[in-house]
């Protein structure tokens, strides 16, 4: 299995710590060109939504997402934060413990939700959906503990994104494999995916881009990641070189972003697809089955 979807890479090493997800982090809030920022952006959306409902947020990661806006979480909304890596269900208490807002944190896989049907008013899965072995699996879950007109708000990268870095590798190394990393979630193949469970779905793209003026953040961010961090460290050294002198000539370092998310609203003919073209492998529970 590759790392990108690897249970236990992902547990275990990926996402032990919020280390490698901070240092990513840290490279998007420092060097962005969209001055709103992703995750202002990110609840323009989340506004649009009821005031009043039960929330549901699939691998919380660090908590970023309610660190960055707190102010603008709506005081009718009973939130459960989860993660799949205990690691970051840890890192995300710790941060939003303060703000005293009455969350919830468990450790959930989203390919078996731990709760009833029809619990949730919003599902939450910011730049998770790629890492799930078996997303016909989840979407489902997700489906299921959806209430009625209930929305699943899902954010993932574009065909574009970082461009640039594969490129770097791709030029030093041409034996490096990456095909094994490449996002099974997209903006373009996404659509899809959900379709069978959700209708309508909108796609809303949010324009960015990198412009880095510092090389050891942009390293500390490819050593971080599942794509990169297993090159040779020779190759790193040779790379690090040429990004300084490209800094040292240009001024900055250009780097594509291609990211946005999808709102999709709960489907309520779920039922009549499986009769017409069931999804291999995907059984989805009942209510009875759930209690």
């Amino acid at each position: 299995m590759p790392q990108f979807t690897d249970p236990n890479y992902l547990q275990n090493d990926q996402y032990r710590s919020a280390d490698n997800l901070n240092a990513r982090i840290a490279l998007h809030e420092r060097f962005s060109t969209n001055p709103q920022g992703w995750f202002a952006w990110l609840w323009d959306t989340l506004a649009e939504l009821p005031a009043q409902a039960k929330v549901l947020e699939l691998g919380c990661g660090s908590g970023a997402l309610w660190m960055a806006c707190p102010k603008r979480i709506p005081a009718g909304w009973s939130i459960t934060i989860s993660d799949f890596s205990a690691g970051m269900v840890d890192a995300a208490w710790r941060n939003l413990i303060t703000l005293g807002r009455g969350f919830k944190f468990e450790q959930i896989d989203a390919q078996a939700i731990p709760y009833p049907d029809e619990t949730f008013d919003l599902v939450i899965a910011n730049f998770m959906l790629y890492h799930v072995p078996d997303r016909p699996k989840a979407l489902g879950e997700i489906w299921r503990v959806l209430r009625p007109g209930g929305h699943l708000v899902a954010a993932t990268a574009g065909a574009n994104h970082l461009k640039e870095m594969d490129a770097w590798f791709a030029r030093l190394d041409p034996t490096q494999e990456m095909a094994a990393f490449r996002n099974p979630f997209t903006l373009e193949n996404g659509l899809e995916q959900l379709q069978p469970f959700f209708s309508p779905i909108e796609i809303r793209r949010y324009p960015d881009s990198l412009r880095i003026t510092e090389v050891p953040p942009l390293m500390a961010y490819l050593r971080s990641t599942s794509s990169y961090r297993s090159a040779p460290e020779s190759l790193f050294a040779q790379l690090e070189q040429e990004l300084a002198a490209e800094l040292q000539a240009n001024g900055e370092i250009f780097i594509t972003k291609d990211s946005g998310l999808f709102l999709a609203r709960k489907s309520e003919k779920l039922s009549d697809f499986f009769r017409n073209a069931p999804l291999s492998g995907l059984d989805l529970p009942s209510r009875h089955d759930r209690g």
